[in-house]
């Protein structure tokens, strides 16, 4: 996005305030009283009519205006909020982005706007009979807008057609203050303008129309005349006198922001300074580079016996580990604005299935790299239906289990280590073992009778084309979706773990690396090639002396600790055809499954790994996560544990087998 392309700086703006409609109209669904979110809600969709219209997006101001006019009643009392006008305006508010995007067929959009005239007939069937309190016979409204006005996109007629929409306006315009020809600039605005409104009209409704511009103008509104029951109102609320300027009022507010959280925070929130994320990218890619370049300045700095030379590589190392700690920072971002996309999917998943559910969410702040977070949305929306779906009961089975009628789907996260733990938990039936054992015999991924642990039974669901579902809906049921979040999960370099109860629920948690650019890795060397193993896998390492490696042969286990741990011998899994060092090392890590040992001939140390994707050629060798350069200018490959750990088992198991 160019920073001198108006349309395109919009659209982004108009999505962020169509994502707080969104949210505010899924607030407002759980507490249809709530004043302040009808308003918000409203803010909103005034914001974005206004903005669409002044970036000639007329077709988008002209929808929006229809919904705007709904809320308005809502907000004046007249209409009440309902959830069939909450679930009209979300129908609506994807409508206005597809407009934003200019891809939206106007047949839809006239279907809507009719069934939002249902939802507000409806509506006003059921509307409180009570009048609403302190009600206006008419105001006079004096203003005047800054001279910058209009160069900052404001437009005087768009306000007072605004006001005209109120009630019955007689304008005049005051031009006392235009200055002579000589001296018109013809961007600037010198005009005032003088309003008379007749009609049952509230102040806020006024003040509303110069909610945008009310900071920098000068504003008064006196009533007219004013009921019985309004006059206490109005003896407290003092009208704002025409001759005193409005900027005296927001220079008090400034000062009295300085004690005030909320406008201390908005402060801060305006030093932010948006940037492309392909910036952001392009700018890890040289942070990069330029780790690879200080390894190898590095090395030529450990061979040589010049000492300045030393200092400054040491120097340069340290630096270039401070900028690439900043750059993570930098691309960091909560996990919160990736859960709180999800509370529209299960809002229309409870319509879809007629179930009551209940979203919760735990660890928002918690931080992972922007591309895990655009990578992991897909998954997990899988993940979600299929929670809501095959795991929630319908109400009347819950009620008849003796739960309680709404189910609930919580999202959590939190930080171990060098990842990122998300979990999917849902209080429904569980996963029945015996159909899942049924169905995977079925499919012929196991033989009968053969012996699963409860781990690999329950990974079965994540097999292509596996599906317990009696019937195929347009939620699940073709065995489309598991499989696909695994592959995903894994091109992530993370995991997937379940855990089942049946009759109480299921958990499922995924494992992911918080970035997956840059990574602290252990470089080894197997034969004559050297890999890297990702530091957060690795727990300690041990020596394993020739007489041991003989001692063990047949078996593959160690213990460690008094506790017995497998490893597997990477010269022979990756055929070196090499002799063994004396001194071979074990490196111990970490899996879902357990700790096990990779057998190599040296470890040569810490290393900071710029990750490279696998060429065309190369990626389908899953044991790979990537590759790195090294300081001399060879390629190191990182290794995958768990993939590497799932080709070595039927390996060691064969060799076990020969003897």
């Amino acid at each position: 996005m160019s920073a001198d392309d108006p349309i395109a700086a919009f659209r982004v703006e108009a999505g962020e305030v169509l994502d707080q409609v969104e949210q505010g109209l899924l607030d407002l669904g759980h507490d249809l009283g709530n004043a302040d979110l009808v308003n918000a809600v409203f803010r909103g969709l005034h914001t974005l009519k206004g903005s669409g219209a002044m970036f000639g997006f007329d077709a988008l101001a002209g929808f929006t205006h229809h919904c705007e006019t709904a809320f308005d009643r809502v907000r004046k009392g007249q209409v009440p909020a309902t959830a069939g006008l909450v679930a009209v305006i979300l129908s609506a508010q994807d409508h206005m982005r597809a407009l934003v995007d200019g891809d939206a067929p106007k047949a839809e959009g006239d279907a809507i706007l009719t069934r939002l005239q249902a939802a507000i007939d409806e509506a006003s069937g059921t509307a409180p009979a009570t009048p609403a309190a302190a009600v206006r016979k008419g105001w006079k409204v004096a203003f005047k807008l800054p001279v910058d006005a209009m160069a900052n996109g404001t437009n005087p007629l768009m306000l007072l057609d605004e006001l005209r929409e109120l009630g019955d306006a007689t304008v005049v315009a005051r031009t006392d203050a235009i200055p002579p020809l000589s001296q018109l600039v013809p961007t600037e605005c010198h005009v005032g303008w003088d309003v008379t409104l007749i009609g049952d009209i509230k102040r806020d409704d006024i003040e509303d129309v110069f909610i945008f511009v009310m900071d920098d103008m000068e504003l008064a509104i006196e009533p007219l005349e004013v009921e019985a029951d309004a006059e206490a109102e109005a003896t407290v609320e003092a009208p704002v006198v025409m001759d005193e300027p409005v900027a005296v009022a927001a220079s008090a507010a400034t000062q009295a922001a300085g004690d005030n959280p909320a406008a201390r925070s908005t402060a801060k929130a305006e030093e932010s300074v948006r940037v492309p994320a392909g910036r952001l990218d392009a700018l890890m890619d040289r942070v990069g580079e330029l780790v690879i370049a200080q390894s190898r300045l590095s090395q030529l700095a450990d061979r040589g016996q010049d000492l300045v030379l030393r200092s400054v590589s040491e120097e340069i190392e340290r630096l270039a580990g401070e900028l690439r700690e900043t750059m993570m920072v930098l691309r960091m971002v909560p996990v919160g604005s990736l859960f709180s996309r999800f509370r529209r999917l299960i809002h229309d998943l409870s319509r879809d299935t007629g179930k009551t559910i209940e979203f919760e969410t735990e660890g928002e702040a918690t931080e992972v790299d922007k591309t895990v977070i655009e990578r992991l949305f897909d998954p997990m929306v899988h993940l979600i239906r299929n929670s809501c779906d095959h795991g929630l009961e319908t109400p009347e089975d819950r009620a008849a289990a003796g739960k309680p009628a709404a189910g609930t789907v919580r999202l959590a996260a939190h930080q171990a280590g060098g990842e990122v733990v998300i979990t999917i938990r849902d209080d429904g039936r569980g996963i029945n073992r015996a159909r899942v054992r049924a169905k995977a015999e079925a499919n012929g991924l196991i033989q009968p009778d053969q012996p699963l642990s409860d781990h690999e039974l329950l990974q079965m669901i994540f097999a292509p084309g596996f599906s317990t579902a009696a019937a195929v809906t347009n939620l699940s049921g073709r065995g489309v979706g598991m499989d696909v979040v695994k592959r995903t999960i894994e091109g992530l370099r993370g995991s997937i773990d379940v855990q089942s109860t049946e009759g109480e629920g299921s958990l499922i948690a995924l494992r992911i690396p918080l970035t997956l650019a840059i990574i602290d890795g252990l470089l080894v060397r197997v034969g004559t090639g050297r890999y890297v193993i990702p530091l957060t896998a690795v727990e300690e390492c041990i020596e394993l002396s020739l007489e041991d490696d003989l001692r063990h042969r047949g078996r593959s286990l160690i213990t460690l600790r008094e506790k017995l741990v497998p490893f597997l011998r990477l010269r022979e899994l990756f055929a070196t055809d090499t002799r063994p060092d004396p001194f071979q090392k074990i490196v111990v890590v970490s899996t879902p499954q357990g700790r096990v040992g990779l057998v190599v001939d040296q470890i040569i140390g810490n290393h900071q790994t710029v990750i490279k994707p696998m060429s065309a050629l190369h990626r389908d060798a899953a044991t790979f996560a990537g590759a790195t350069i090294l300081g001399d200018g060879e390629v190191a490959l990182i290794l995958d544990i768990a993939q590497l750990i799932a080709l070595g088992q039927p390996h060691e198991e064969t060799l076990r087998a020969a003897g």
